[in-house]
């Protein structure tokens, strides 16, 4: 399909694990289209700002904590078929390293798309039936790195 046949949504999550080996993750409630489930923090990236400005904001907006973006560690994407006679849609996810430098545990975003945020530890990941395929390509990524610093 040529790229003048769809649109993109591009978005920017951060991956962030802390000392005690739990990784960030936010609860999604479903929004219009969606069901509820596990996810990254992060989002869409508004028109006029850039893809780290994007994910300092959504990571704000849904966790309370300031962060500085890192490099890029994973990326995937979404399609969604048209409907109602709209484009289909693909959404191209990047997900960033990530750095708390402030900032409080709690969401502040006021009638959005994430309910919570909630430290989890790594090793419950597996166990979590609704999360959101993003989280597995994150976790993929830590593998990676893990494997290159041996």
């Amino acid at each position: 399909m040529h790229y003048s046949e769809y649109h993109v949504r591009l978005a920017a999550y951060a991956l962030i694990v802390n000392d005690a080996g739990e990784i960030l993750l936010t609860w999604f409630n479903g929004g219009e289209r969606g069901h509820p489930a596990w996810t990254l923090p992060g989002g869409g990236v508004e028109f006029e700002e850039s893809l780290a400005q994007a994910l300092v904001r959504e990571v704000y907006e849904e966790t309370g904590y300031e962060v500085v973006a890192g490099p890029i560690v994973g990326d995937g994407f979404l399609l969604r078929p048209a409907a109602d006679g709209t484009l289909p849609v693909r959404s191209q996810r990047l997900i960033f390293a990530a750095t708390i430098v402030g900032g409080t545990l709690g969401t502040t975003e006021v009638g959005g798309t994430t309910d919570f945020a909630r430290w989890i530890p790594l090793t419950e990941v597996p166990d979590l039936d609704d999360r959101a395929e993003i989280i597995d390509v994150a976790i993929a990524a830590l593998i990676r790195a893990a494997a290159e610093s041996e």
